[in-house]
């Protein structure tokens, strides 16, 4: 045992001495060849069109992203490491090896607590569903992030290195392992094991559920990099979803994703000819939406807001088509739940 931490001890100490520019090219190496094996064997079969404008609408938002903070007067995570190193909790530990995996788990179990609050909160949501807009969910899918969730995430980050007192080593590491399971479960491949692997960390098929256009589905699977969080805290799910993306037509460029997360959309105008009684059939639509999902707060708005829209979508289909809507019809319990259950 003492042999394996004194070369667990090296391995962190070879890491000290490597520079962030190692540590990127390992990470810019380790994506161009998940997008070789998406070329050559992908899970979901999309046009090839649409994977170069998912492509390069997430490059664009990493590169805006990146330069966006750089020119923020934010000190970077790891000067701040420096400055803080030993003052934290990790002080009380003795052993680096041990610094490493506390620090890590406390990572990951924050990043698993600030992703289930995005999809609870309305406030958080409107922004990292510009996240989960990508219909053609690929390893560039993972740099799909809104400045203000990033700006957000680098915040809970610096609070992190504060109180823990991280060393500029230990977040290099984290940092690295983080992105590179992040790149990895976006990824649009399967392999033989995959599921055997899903139960110790987040794998591609697992992700893919919490990308699902069904809310239901997408509420799951929260992990970053461990997937105990998901069955400790009764989050898994595993599931091969329909589709991926989120519902309705979202623009793939990059001024326009910035704009989702600052907008819910208009809401839609009840047309003059829609009678004024399918408001309690827009009610229960709503409600059999949050009751799919299993009444998870934070959606109530967008419940209403979809249900709304598509009872007046239809009434506006059986109103152009010159067809009266019977109004037992839309009393019908039977056929409101057939469409939303």
């Amino acid at each position: 045992m003492s042999h394996l931490t004194a070369y667990f001890e090296s391995i962190i100490t070879w890491a000290a001495l490597t520079s962030g520019e190692l540590a990127a090219a390992a990470l810019l190496v380790f994506f161009f060849v998940l997008l070789a094996l998406e070329a050559r064997a992908p899970k979901i079969k999309n046009p090839s069109s649409d994977k170069r404008r998912s492509v390069k609408a997430n490059i664009n938002m990493f590169v805006f992203n990146n330069a966006a903070l750089s020119l923020l007067p934010i000190s970077s995570l790891l000067i701040l490491a420096e400055q803080n190193s030993g003052d934290g909790l990790l002080s009380y530990i003795a052993s680096p090896v041990l610094k490493v995996i506390v620090s890590f788990l406390l990572l990951d179990l924050m990043y698993y607590l600030w992703h289930k609050a995005s999809h609870s909160f309305d406030c958080l949501w409107i922004f990292h569903r510009v996240h989960h807009s990508d219909p053609h969910l690929n390893v560039s899918t993972a740099f799909r992030v809104h400045f203000v969730e990033l700006l957000v995430i680098t915040a809970l980050k610096a609070v992190y290195i504060v109180l823990l007192g991280a060393d500029k080593t230990i977040v290099l590491i984290n940092e690295t392992i983080t992105t590179l399971f992040v790149m990895f479960h976006h990824s649009n491949i399967a392999f033989r094991g995959e599921k055997l692997l899903g139960r110790i960390v987040i794998v591609p098929y697992l992700h893919r559920a919490h990308h699902s256009t069904e809310r239901h589905e997408h509420d799951s699977n929260y992990g970053f990099v461990l997937s105990i969080w998901d069955r400790l805290f009764g989050t898994r799910a595993e599931l091969e979803p329909a589709a991926v993306g989120i519902k309705n037509n979202v623009p793939q460029d990059l001024v326009s994703l910035l704009k989702l997360g600052f907008t819910n959309g208009p809401a839609p105008v009840a047309p003059a000819f829609a009678p004024e009684h399918v408001k309690p059939m827009i009610a229960e639509a709503a409600y059999f939406k949050a009751k799919k999902r299993g009444f998870s707060p934070g959606y109530e708005l967008c419940d209403w807001l979809e249900a709304e829209r598509d009872i007046i979508k239809l009434a506006c289909k059986d109103s152009l088509q010159r067809k009266p809507v019977p109004k037992q019809k839309l009393f019908n319990p039977r056929l409101i739940r057939s469409r939303y259950v």
